[in-house]
């Protein structure tokens, strides 16, 4: 498989001293979903919002081929890299749409309606409240607005920052069914930052382990389908807690 994103020596620093990634390298093809797990502190929001351009790092990264380790933000977006952060972030006193509007603001006003209603179409959940205030949505909705609004940007890697946080079992599956209908519908890139393994190997094709800031571990999807294998990689990176 291709490479989409290679990510080589990077680091991250909070100041002059605090460093919070350390020498990671890792790579994800075209249209794979590989996963980054850890505990909190592990340093994977940090690795996201470096691959976003929203953070100085030392290293390389580069996409599709080319070198975009100095490259804004912006400029990453229309290339195809997307973040969804942690917390959803949506705009609470905007409408669905709205907010839908807000991830596409680079587009023209044809294409922008376009990708919108598709979008609409990928969750239905929220597509008859399309112009409700975005408050209003229960937490799996939001977060189902939440990419959805990334998607706007017509994304060849979605950056997935804890999509199962803070909701209810059952929305969870709901998140994770939808993610799965769209990788296998459009073929997107998903790197996916997330605690919860059992979702996490529903879709993901290789998972990261990640403690204070390196990489301690790496293992195929495929590998951890037995429940021993995953079991050990769960004592040896996570801790029996995140096993559920």
């Amino acid at each position: 498989m291709t490479d989409l994103l290679s990510v080589s020596g990077l680091s991250v620093f909070y100041g002059a001293k605090a460093q919070a990634v350390e020498d990671v390298s890792f790579a994800v093809g075209q249209g794979a979903v590989v996963a980054l797990l850890g505990a909190n502190g592990a340093g994977k929001t940090s690795i996201m919002k470096a691959v976003a351009g929203l953070i100085p790092v030392r290293g390389s990264i580069r996409f599709d081929g080319e070198d975009v380790t100095a490259l804004p933000t912006r400029e990453r977006v229309r290339r195809g890299i997307v973040y969804v952060p942690e917390g959803r972030e949506i705009v609470g006193n905007m409408t669905v749409r709205e907010n839908l509007v807000l991830g596409g603001y680079h587009l023209g006003g044809r294409e922008r309606r376009t990708r919108s209603e598709t979008v609409l179409d990928l969750f239905p959940e929220i597509a008859n409240k399309a112009d409700r205030a975005a408050w209003r949505l229960s937490g799996g909705e939001q977060q189902m607005l939440a990419i959805g609004r990334g998607l706007m940007a017509g994304p060849r890697l979605l950056l997935l920052d804890e999509p199962s946080l803070g909701l209810a079992p059952m929305l969870v599956r709901r998140v994770f069914d939808r993610l799965g209908a769209i990788r296998k519908e459009t073929g997107l890139a998903i790197m996916l930052v997330e605690q919860n393994l059992a979702m996490t190997m529903r879709i993901c094709d290789e998972l990261h382990f990640l403690r204070g800031g390196q990489l301690v571990g790496h293992r195929s999807a495929e590998a951890l389908r037995d429940s021993a294998a995953r079991q050990e990689a769960i004592d040896a990176y996570l801790g029996a807690a995140s096993a559920a």
